[in-house]
């Protein structure tokens, strides 16, 4: 089944130096644009991460630290890619967990505030676990009946979860819509506000702590109560987004302290 679009969607795949989004950088991105009119266009490019590559990583998508040393940063493709993807939508396999977050960490490195949260984000991996439990090589033999060559090349594993969709659209059509909208809040969790997951929404849309030892309070309750805990956050080791998010939150906590916000 073709997708219905009314935006152009990025279904993209990132190598990285690491796991973690705070420490570790990307070391290749490939983005397959699918317009509207159904044409398509396929980027990948290898990043110099400025930071070696931990063996773990490199067992995984066997790119060295010699493959990407004469590699541009990705503060030198930041602005173009940023222009690329303007205006679309995103997909991708695990996407929503790591790497949507890596991603808008490297773009806040770069100087540039990439707002993924005003577009409409489809995790494959949520849709496929929510359906069939099984990872990304099985999913692939289990809806296109293919074997994928290439695991963890970033261009297979891209162009694999793009195919990946399609079929989940004919196999669960009583089920799934052909609309991205749909899709994305069937295979994300809206009540985050920060992709780490740090900060999140109750059901009355109040911001509360996800973590340590003030989880599930509100968060005007603890700046109320513990004034240093904004300044322990903005020092510690969290992701620049959580800390963007923090500091939006702690400035309309000042603009009003007697009243409950959202960004």
């Amino acid at each position: 089944m073709k997708l219905n679009l009314k935006n152009p969607i990025i279904f993209f795949d990132i190598e990285s130096t690491g796991l973690s989004i705070t420490q570790d950088r990307i070391v290749e991105i490939c983005a397959l644009k699918i317009n509207v009119n159904g044409d398509q266009e396929i980027k990948t490019r290898r990043i110099n991460p400025t930071i070696p590559i931990s063996p773990e990583a490199q067992k995984i998508h066997g790119i060295s630290n010699e493959d990407v040393k004469d590699c541009p940063t990705f503060k030198e493709v930041a602005k173009s890619l940023a222009i690329w993807m303007t205006g679309c939508d995103f997909a991708g396999y695990n996407s929503i967990k790591f790497d949507i977050p890596l991603l808008a960490e490297e773009f806040l490195r770069a100087g540039i505030d990439f707002d993924f949260r005003k577009r409409k984000m489809v995790d494959i991996q949520n849709i496929f676990h929510k359906m069939e439990q099984r990872t990304l090589v099985a999913a692939y033999k289990f809806y296109c009946s293919k074997d994928l060559e290439n695991a963890h090349s970033a261009e297979a594993d891209t162009v694999a979860t793009f195919e990946i969709l399609e079929s989940q659209l004919d196999r669960y059509n009583d089920t799934l819509e052909n609309d991205i909208e749909f899709l994305s809040k069937f295979s994300t969790k809206s009540n985050l506000l920060d992709y780490a997951g740090r900060i999140v929404l109750d059901e009355k849309e109040t911001p509360l702590f996800n973590f340590g030892k003030y989880k599930g309070k509100p968060v005007v309750t603890v700046f109320k109560a513990d004034p240093s805990y904004y300044s322990w956050m903005m020092n510690g080791d969290f992701t620049l987004d959580t800390k963007q998010v923090l500091t939006k939150l702690y400035k309309s906590y000042n603009e009003n302290p007697q009243k409950s916000f959202l960004l």
